[in-house]
């Protein structure tokens, strides 16, 4: 691990001194490259940053993308100029200019608004604190940035057991974004249709933070399976993380398809229990989803990466 570490690091210290917006590889270096050993990705919780300043009014501002980069995440920015941070999911967006960004799905107001310097976004150390739900330590004596390992947060809720129905589960019907869904059991030939149309999106390209499909022509892990329950009557929310809160539990041994299957993101959280990838259950142990290259695509559930990072399934339909 240490050479990884020393390898991640000076990368890092690389990219701050040449460009804050620069990255580590030759070519698509900011896909996530699932590998064989979950956790073991470049999550840095500390790293040295020699390119602070000062603005107006004396405060200190540190480059974000360094930040985001040593947390594991990858960073984009929309045509609009929000910056949306996260995993194979949008997890936290901001705004230069302004205080008000959302954490974890939830709106939240910075102490200080990000600002954007020769096309660099900075953040203090304290609304990087209040983004990432965690302390930002910074040194100005060595330059040494140290990151704790973010919480869920007070907002977020805790997985349930296997088998048992979710806090939302039941209540209003399908179609409504807000609220509950109510569950309804596929027949056979309606969880074919399903997965038959999600298949047709094999191929699309990902997009981290997509717009919608009719928008992009491109999706990333929860808009495409947004878009296709949507198709069968099921609204459900834009992020993998609130998508996960509709429905009931369901085991791997009851796993059927058109059932949502919820991966955590190693190493990312105190609690591996925050889900940040989400993918659709076809059957004969794959399923359906989208990131880095070549898009939307079909996986094992049972082996290889994905298998060791499954959080959990769930039926919503």
């Amino acid at each position: 691990m240490k050479p990884m570490y020393g390898f991640a690091a000076g990368c890092l210290v690389a990219a701050v001194s040449l460009s804050a917006a620069a990255g580590c590889g030759n070519t698509r270096s900011a896909e996530p490259v699932p590998t064989t050993s979950p956790g073991t990705g470049p999550v840095i919780q500390s790293y040295t940053e020699r390119s602070s300043i000062r603005d107006g009014s004396g405060q200190t501002l540190l480059p974000l993308k360094p930040a985001v980069r040593s947390l594991g995440y990858r960073m984009e920015e929309s045509q609009s100029g929000e910056v949306l941070i996260g995993y194979t999911d949008v997890m936290f967006r901001l705004k230069p200019g302004d205080t008000s960004a959302q954490s974890m799905g939830e709106p939240l107001t910075l102490p200080q608004p990000p600002e954007r310097l020769e096309g660099i976004v900075y953040m203090t150390p304290e609304s990087m604190s209040r983004l990432f739900r965690t302390v930002v330590g910074w040194d100005p004596k060595s330059g040494e940035i140290a990151i704790d390992t973010p919480t869920e947060g007070e907002g977020s809720s805790s997985p349930l057991p296997s088998g048992s129905p979710s806090g939302n589960a039941g209540g209003t019907s399908a179609g409504s974004d807000s609220g509950t869904i109510r569950i309804q059991s596929l027949s056979s030939s309606e969880a074919d249709e399903l997965v038959a149309y999600a298949k047709q999106f094999l191929g699309v390209p990902y997009h981290f933070g997509a717009e919608p499909y009719d928008v992009s022509h491109r999706f990333d892990c929860s808009s495409f399976t947004q878009h296709v329950f949507k198709k069968f009557g099921v609204s459900l929310p834009r992020l993998a993380r609130d998508q996960d809160n509709r429905g009931t539990r369901v085991q791997r041994s009851d796993l059927k398809p058109g059932d949502l299957i919820f991966f955590t993101v190693p190493g990312r959280f105190e609690s591996d229990a925050v889900p940040g990838h989400v993918g659709i259950y076809i059957g004969s142990g794959q399923f359906i989803h989208t990131w880095g290259d070549p898009g939307v695509q079909i996986s094992k559930l049972d082996s290889g990466y994905w298998s060791n990072v499954v959080l959990h399934m769930q039926r919503v339909i």
